[in-house]
């Protein structure tokens, strides 16, 4: 692959991406940084749909870009693109004033801007109730054998079911529980509570195990909910603006988008691109492509921030937006994370 027939490329794709009409080989050869005939771009052409990175959908049609091709593009031949300052300016008035801002507003908030400014879909996956700690559980009575479980975590998060026993718990069931529950489980990541771990905290009840292994099973149910990435989706009526897209398979993806957790807990470090066709990726519309990157908190990986749109889209432009606002999330999320340290110290 030597460096013309990579220009070739990149000026197709460029051009599909633009039209999303074919694009033949007179076209090509009349840029001003290909330089050669059109008979010497047909050639090319030709190479490059033998290697799997252009297709002819029809005889006598053009070419455009194949998946292959458009990731050769996005990872070989894009390069990395600064942001203007003016861009960043506006970006950042788009997310609010840093001060006034939690975690989960400005996750909200990177969001929306994303979805506003790419008039894409946007995606934002949270690991943090995974990795929080319980801060409190606490049992209340609220009617006759009914009582609410109260569960706290450390990054703010409140959960509470309702438990209908068999009978009134008596002061002394209340009084143990809630020694129990101070003993067990405050302090206890999120992501220890298995199914094993709760067990174990039923048969650790002795004789109070029949009354209230009700309460510390409605528990459970909360841990599990906790444990699950939370997944929100902003501007899926943007997906509705364009053509490429099947408009039944987005009404699809927009009823089952918590189907999208697994496929960004499996998402690689740094920007990347994923086709909904490729591989069965599982984001249910025909013609797309996710463009995901990881921000972190404290050196782990808290998340994941991308943009669902179709497969013809300007990677050019929007991939250093996404870039820019994970950067800008593990920044804030980073000085956050020190702040607490230093009021603690």
């Amino acid at each position: 692959m030597d460096s013309r027939k990579l220009r070739i490329l990149a000026a197709v794709v460029d051009n599909y991406i633009k039209t999303g009409e074919p694009v033949g080989s007179k076209t090509i050869s009349m840029m001003p940084e290909i330089k050669v005939s059109a008979a010497t771009v047909r050639n090319d052409m030709a190479i490059l749909e033998e290697l799997g990175l252009l297709e002819q959908p029809h005889t006598s049609a053009g070419r455009i870009p194949t998946f292959s091709g458009y990731r050769l593009y996005i990872e070989e031949i894009l390069g990395q693109r600064e942001l203007a300052k003016e861009e960043k300016e506006r970006l950042d008035a788009m997310l609010g004033d840093e001060e006034f801002l939690t975690e989960e507003l400005l996750l909200q908030s990177a969001s929306t801007a994303l979805a506003e400014i790419t008039k894409c879909a946007t995606v934002v996956s949270n690991l943090a109730p995974k990795y929080s700690v319980i801060s409190k559980v606490e049992v209340i009575p609220t009617g006759k054998r009914l009582y609410v479980v109260l569960l706290i975590t450390s990054n703010g998060k409140i959960k509470n079911k309702a438990c209908r026993m068999e009978f009134d718990l008596t002061q002394e069931h209340m009084e143990f529980l809630q020694k129990f529950l101070e003993e067990n489980l405050e302090g206890v990541s999120v992501s220890e509570l298995s199914d094993e771990r709760l067990d174990q905290l039923i048969t650790a009840m002795g004789t109070y195990m029949v009354a209230l292994s009700p309460l510390v099973k409605g528990i459970c149910e909360m841990s599990r909910d906790l444990q699950k990435n939370e997944v929100i989706v902003t501007g899926e009526q943007n997906l509705l603006t364009y053509r490429d897209l099947d408009k039944s398979e987005i009404v699809r993806f927009i009823s089952h988008k918590n189907e999208l957790s697994s496929i960004l807990d499996d998402s690689m470090s740094g920007v990347q691109v994923m086709f909904g066709e490729e591989e069965d990726q599982g984001f249910a519309i025909g013609n797309s492509s996710m463009i995901v990157s990881k921000y972190q908190k404290g050196g782990k990986t808290a998340g994941s921030l991308g943009v669902i749109g179709p497969v013809r889209l300007d990677y050019a432009k929007i991939i250093p937006y996404i870039d820019y606002f994970t950067e800008k999330l593990t920044r804030f999320l980073s000085d956050q994370g020190e702040g607490k340290e230093d009021d603690n110290d």
